[in-house]
This record gives C-alpha cells, structure tokens and sequence, in this order.
C-alpha cells in the first residue's frame, strides 16, 4: 500500500557533487566516489554501498602518545568503500569547510572527519601565559580538501583583523590559520575565583589575519575532583 505524509519528500536525500555536503545541519553526506575519508569514530549512522570501517585510534603510536599525555586528538576510523556515507554526532550542528593548501588548528573533539589528503597532527599552542594552564594543544589539520567539524548550535565566525578578539577556552572551536593566539588574566580573577568567582580568569586573546569560530555553549566536561578539561580546569585543579 502506498505511504501518504510529508516524511519521504521533505526529508528525501539530497543529491551533490562534493565530496562533502550537508543533509541538513546535523547530519553529514560523503560522496565515497572521492576516495577514502576519515571519520570520527562510532560517527556512521547510515551508508549506501558497500563501505568499510577500520579503527585507527589516535592515527599511529607518535600520535597515540600526544592525545595521552595531552588528553587532546581524536579517535578516528579509516572509511572505505564506494557509496554514500552519513556522519553525524549526537546531534551536534555541522559546518563543512573546504582548505586549499591551508591550515587551521580545531579542537579535537569538533572534529567530525575529512579527506584523506588532510594531513593531521596535535600541536601544542605557542601562546604567551600558556604555563600558567599547564599547556595548550590543539589538533592542526592542514592541506587541501574538505573538513566537517561540529558545533553546540550556531557558532559565530569573528574576523580577529577587526578589533581586539576574546573568548572563553571552552567555548573556541576552531581559528584559522595566520591567526595568532594568546592568553589573557583577568587582573581581578585570581581574587574572584578563590571567593568562588565568576570562571572568567582566562580568556583566549586572537590577533592577526583570519577567523576565530565559537560556538554558543562551553564544552565543560566534569572530573571526580570538580573540574573540567581545557583553560579553566586546568587553573580550576590548582586550588584542590
């Protein structure tokens, strides 16, 4: 019997020429007709084809070493095949970037996948006041092709070449690359935060040419002492 609704006409799949384009904003489609892509782990929720997965961890034993000691990477699986793969996370908002022999340097855990011919690495930030958090790394990827990463909602896009360009550790997604980073003390801060505070101490400070993204919600993951990961727990941890 024929199905009557809206469902298999509004939600239909949408045909592309790209290697990587969105179904709609939280679900991702990769054209495996490009060649192989790497993908968040567990990130599959459908695929047409014929379509294989392999586990490659951190991305080798150099790389395997950087995410524990650094607690930054991301676990990605090798995807091969022919047909059409669908990639999502929990969720999260979608934004599809294409480098042309770039760089930008992304959190590792907004990091949904990218082409092969994406080179990756995770680099600890060169940053001014970064011993004071114990250290700042961030997955770098670089060369041409395409790059998903996702989001906590609509994320802003801030053109650091404007005005003097801050954000919150936790909230920072992804900046391009001729953007340079620092890290900002509130001068009050320290005071605030051992009255229990405001969490603002640290901020990321940007100049330079390019974009920072940020997205609406700070990515706080709690800890069995109380604290978090990134900026703020890593400042939070010295007072427990």
């Amino acid at each position: 019997m024929p199905l009557y609704g809206p469902l298999f006409n509004d939600y239909a799949e949408k045909n592309s020429e790209h290697q990587f384009s969105l179904q709609n904003k939280k679900l991702l489609k990769v054209n495996m007709g490009f060649g192989p892509v790497w993908a968040r782990t567990g990130s599959m929720v459908a695929y047409q084809g014929q379509i294989n997965f392999t586990n490659k961890g951190s991305g080798g034993l150099g790389k395997l070493l950087k995410q524990a000691a650094t607690g930054e990477g991301v676990p990605l699986m090798e995807c091969v095949g022919n047909g059409e793969l669908f990639l999502a996370d929990e969720a999260s908002e979608i934004q599809v970037i294409y480098l042309e022999n770039d760089t930008i340097s992304v959190n590792g855990g907004n990091i949904l996948g990218f082409s092969q011919s994406i080179q990756w690495d995770v680099h600890r930030i060169q940053a001014r006041g970064a011993m004071m958090t114990g250290g700042l790394f961030n997955v770098v990827l670089q060369g041409t092709g395409f790059v998903a990463i996702t989001t906590k909602g609509e994320p802003v896009a801030l053109d650091v070449s404007q005005a003097p360009t801050f954000a919150d550790a936790q909230a920072v997604v992804m900046w391009t690359g001729g953007v340079q980073m620092d890290i900002k003390m509130d001068t009050g801060g320290l005071k605030s935060m051992v009255r229990g505070g405001t969490g603002e101490m640290l901020q990321m400070a940007f100049r330079g040419q390019g974009h920072v993204v940020v997205q609406p919600c700070e990515n706080v993951v709690a800890t069995p002492n109380g604290g978090g990961d990134g900026v703020g727990g890593a400042i939070g941890n010295l007072f427990n």
